[in-house]
């Protein structure tokens, strides 16, 4: 007797495979989504270390974080537009823009800056909401998510 050999997948192997994809699914969204709010924050670390850089040469040129290059006064609270060698726009990203991106305290030898998603205006801001993430003169980052 000879029987035909129909090749193919049976239905016990097709579920199989469905459930193998839907836990592998479930496992990989929400790591990437972490994923996608650590490349938020490393926008906002880029914009930070380039004000950190302007502020260097600043003290290096003028002894203090208080005086830029033309020995005007900077102060707490100023936008990074203040900062020598940084211009309106400079900072613009997806997610932060110049209106996130603000020194939160400064004295003649520290400083501490910090880029707050709320305060953007870029068009990703809402994504952004809630995290702050700040940069202090050791180069010490602190990351806060909602």
């Amino acid at each position: 007797m000879t029987r035909n050999k129909k090749s193919g997948f049976t239905l016990v192997e097709l579920m199989v495979v469905a459930v193998i994809v839907a836990i592998l699914a479930a496992v990989a969204i929400p790591l990437m989504s972490g994923n996608r709010q650590r490349a938020m924050m490393t926008e906002a670390e880029a914009g930070l270390g380039t004000m950190r850089t302007s502020l260097r040469a600043m003290f290096a040129q003028s002894g203090k974080y208080t005086k830029d290059i033309d020995n005007v006064d900077i102060a707490a609270g100023a936008a990074a537009s203040a900062i020598s060698g940084i211009n309106v726009g400079d900072l613009d990203g997806r997610y932060f823009n110049d209106a996130a991106y603000k020194i939160s305290a400064v004295s003649d030898t520290t400083y501490t800056l910090t880029a707050t998603g709320s305060d953007s205006t870029a068009d990703g801001k809402d994504d952004v909401a809630g995290i702050v993430v700040t940069l202090d003169d050791k180069g010490a980052f602190v990351r806060t998510t909602p």
